[in-house]
């Protein structure tokens, strides 16, 4: 029928290979079926800087609507499963009969609220309530789409990478979680995370309690 969005088959990508590249053409904008990836931006030394996670139900890079280069790199942090949706689909037709453009203009707009308590927490947060807002927002964004069950989620990034988030080195991070762990505030087990009390690590996060 006309306005159906055509069915779309899932395209798979490897842990570590690159969704995008910076100055990449992109003719697609790709939906978060399964698994995790990351947009990061490298120093000339090397040092690397996570600017944005993509979870299950995530658009990435959802403004490539408005324009079809990739600013920065999109490497899957896992195994990734994605739905393939052709930026020229978009916009062959008027908003009102795409579902996908308009979860993709909101999806923009919270990736800039998220952007903007990213910097926040990067500039002026402690070690500590940096580690507890990552995780805190993961989790809340894992719950919002059907992934959290007994309290527990998938956390799958290593030390190494929860540091290229938070902007720390995977010492501190290491000491931190040990912190929290020993406090009885996370539990962290081969890449499952429970919060015994969400609230209770939101306080120390300086984050609002979850709707």
């Amino acid at each position: 029928m006309a306005g159906e969005p055509r069915a779309r088959s899932l395209k798979q990508f490897r842990r570590f290979q690159h969704v995008a590249l910076a100055g990449q053409p992109q003719n697609t904008i790709y939906r978060v079926e399964d698994g995790w990836a990351a947009r990061y931006q490298l120093l000339s030394d090397d040092r690397r800087q996570i600017t944005a996670l993509f979870l299950p139900g995530d658009y990435c890079e959802p403004q490539l609507i408005l324009g079809e280069l990739a600013d920065h790199p999109v490497m899957a942090m896992t195994n990734l499963r994605v739905r393939p949706i052709p930026i020229e689909e978009l916009r062959a037709g008027p908003i009102s009969s795409h579902d996908d453009i308009r979860d993709m203009l909101t999806a923009v707009l919270r990736a800039l609220n998220r952007q903007t308590d990213w910097i926040v927490r990067l500039g002026r947060k402690t070690a500590t309530e940096r580690v507890c807002g990552l995780i805190c927002e993961r989790y809340d964004r894992m719950r919002a789409n059907n992934r959290v069950s007994n309290d527990r989620c998938a956390l799958p990034l290593t030390q190494y990478e929860i540091a290229d988030v938070v902007g720390l080195t995977a010492v501190h991070v290491n000491r931190v979680l040990q912190g929290l762990r020993r406090r009885e505030l996370i539990e962290l087990q081969a890449k499952r995370l429970r919060i015994p009390n969400p609230e209770a690590l939101r306080r120390i996060a300086g984050a609002p309690n979850a709707a």
